[in-house]
């Protein structure tokens, strides 16, 4: 009985490391920046001397841990030259039936994202995408594209909050993030 009682104990471990092995791993990609490469052009904003399409690219995700109730995207510059960085995009209440965001969902008004999702306030002062525009001559910045999973169906992140708080409730939420990193720089000027 004991040897039985062991061998089912045994095989029940076996089974979950399994299932843990198998599991999908939680991951953001999009079809236009390859991780670690360079942001196209069309991505950056067209303020501040930056002549871009102030488009957002395009995001699929899967392998959200149980226990999703909605989604949160960051993209974040910290070699910004601000002393804090820079937000460039925050969406909150993203259902979790979702797993992409197309191309130029990030337009000011929220009508190009999933019902009931949000932009937050970001550093250029609008509620929208705020492409690519690192300092001319800067090295390559780095932007972080974060897709945070979160234990709540919404957060109730205030009209006229800041990415900051915005932040501040998105990881006190987090079940669980995926990322990756894209570079963009401008040459120097003649």
């Amino acid at each position: 009985m004991k040897t039985t009682a062991f061998i089912c104990a045994g095989l029940s471990l076996l089974a979950s490391s399994l299932a843990a092995v198998h599991a999908e791993e939680f991951t953001l990609k999009s079809p236009d920046i390859s991780p670690n490469g360079t942001i196209p052009a069309r991505f950056e904003t067209n303020t501040f001397g930056c002549n871009g399409d102030n488009q957002s690219p395009e995001l699929r995700w899967s392998g959200a841990p149980s226990g999703t109730q909605s989604y949160a995207l960051t993209v974040y510059d910290p070699d910004a030259p601000t002393g804090s960085g820079w937000w460039h995009w925050m969406v909150v209440n993203i259902p979790a039936s979702t797993t992409h965001l197309p191309a130029n969902a990030g337009v000011l008004g929220d009508a190009s994202l999933p019902k009931g999702a949000s932009q937050v306030r970001i550093d250029y002062g609008v509620k929208a995408w705020g492409g690519t525009c690192p300092p001319a001559g800067d090295k390559p910045h780095r932007y972080i594209f974060t897709l945070y999973a979160l234990k709540t169906a919404k957060l109730e992140v205030p009209a006229e909050a800041t990415a900051a708080v915005g932040g501040f409730m998105i990881n006190a939420n987090a079940l669980a993030k995926a990322s990756f990193t894209g570079y963009y720089g401008r040459p120097a000027q003649q």
